[in-house]
């Protein structure tokens, strides 16, 4: 059932402000591109909704309207609407939505919304890719391989999509749908890098997969962790592989943004060792080909999701985990932490508002 409610926010006011992380040289950039360069010291976290059954690692934004859109591990759906971005204190909420009844123990970590539709894909088996629109929620692929279990979904425009997921065979599970996602195809294995011994993916964050025009990388985790690349939206793929901590099924990248298609960051490490930095984030400046080690033996530790600040050049990232939320502004070399307030999942909206998602709660993050 449905229910719509307006929500006046609690703004909690994290702490962790270091006064010579500012940048010295904030305002209209010199650059062609006319950038406004912002450097945070601290962020706001407003609560939009709270709810113990709450588990989030599948967030997006909406096409159309101001706002995001969630799926939750345990089956429900939910929308949030901003009428004024500039107001913080105001979202209209409508959760929960049941996306199947006749399904028990739906987990979604994954999903991808279109200018038509919404897509959810769940992790086990069998795996189930669901569309979801005004009319509903349609199944559109079903997967029953024993070793089903899907990571992350993304879509290239609102007719073309992939999802990624452990193997399956011998390579990385890829779907790609061409229709809309109104059906879903398998790659074979022959048209896919081989996986290497103990090569899968995590379902952190929704992170695994990034796409800038027909470029797609996906992040790979576990004994091996490497980028799979494909420059013309699924057709053909190559493989990179990068210097981050691996060797352990817990062990690898856990997200991967780009700012465009040269400059690239990648973050993970080890979960069940979540102080560990030593090498757990990477970069590249030549679209994911090369990766370098990046803040070696420097917080954060362990984090499920990084983005880009928009418009910041690609020197802002801001990087969110269990352990709190941190934020760098000079392309991930140096952190700072903001707040030990956790999350799993992040989305920015605009240069300074972003959603977040995790244990129990979404909130809207105001940096500054």
């Amino acid at each position: 059932m449905k229910t719509k409610l307006l929500v006046l926010l609690t703004i909690v006011l994290c702490y962790g402000c270091k006064k010579d992380y500012k940048n010295e040289a904030s305002g209209v950039s010199e650059r062609p591109s006319e950038i406004v360069k912002k450097s945070f010291s601290e962020v706001e976290i407003a609560v939009l909704l709270n709810d113990s059954i709450l588990n989030i690692r599948a967030l997006e934004l909406l096409k159309n309207d101001a706002g995001c859109y969630f799926l939750t591990s345990e089956g429900l759906a939910g929308q949030i609407k901003t009428p004024d971005l500039n107001n913080v204190f105001l979202d209209e909420i409508t959760y929960p939505i049941t996306v199947d009844a006749d399904k028990k123990g739906l987990n979604f970590r994954a999903l991808a919304v279109t200018t038509n539709a919404n897509f959810g894909v769940t992790v086990g088996s069998p795996a189930y890719v669901y569309k979801i629109d005004d009319s509903g929620a349609s199944l559109v692929y079903q997967e029953n391989h024993k070793n089903a279990f899907y990571d992350a979904m993304a879509f290239w425009n609102d007719n073309e999509g992939i999802a990624i997921g452990d193997p399956t065979d011998l390579c990385m599970s890829i779907i790609v749908t061409r229709d809309g996602g109104e059906t879903w195809t398998k790659i074979e294995c022959g048209n896919l890098p081989r996986a290497k011994d103990g090569e899968a993916a995590f379902a952190a964050s929704n992170t695994n997969i990034k796409i800038i025009g027909d470029n797609t990388w996906v992040a790979t985790g576990g004994k091996s962790s490497r980028v799979l690349f494909s420059s013309d939206k699924g057709q053909t793929w190559s493989v990179f592989e990068t210097p981050i901590v691996q060797g352990l099924q817990t062990t690898g990248m856990y997200s991967i943004d780009f700012y465009n298609d040269k400059i690239g960051y990648a973050i993970g490490g080890d979960y069940t060792k979540p102080d560990g930095n030593a090498v757990n984030k990477i970069k590249t400046n030549d679209g994911g080909k090369t990766w370098q080690v990046a803040a070696k033996n420097k917080a954060p530790g362990y984090r499920s999701c990084v983005q880009y600040v928009p418009n910041s050049n690609g020197e802002g990232l801001v990087a969110v985990g269990f352990k709190g939320i941190d934020y760098s502004n000079d392309s991930g070399e140096n952190w700072m932490h903001l707040t030990n307030e956790g999350f799993y999942t992040i989305r920015f909206v605009n240069d300074s508002i972003a959603y977040a998602a995790g244990d129990k709660r979404i909130a809207k993050l105001n940096f500054r």
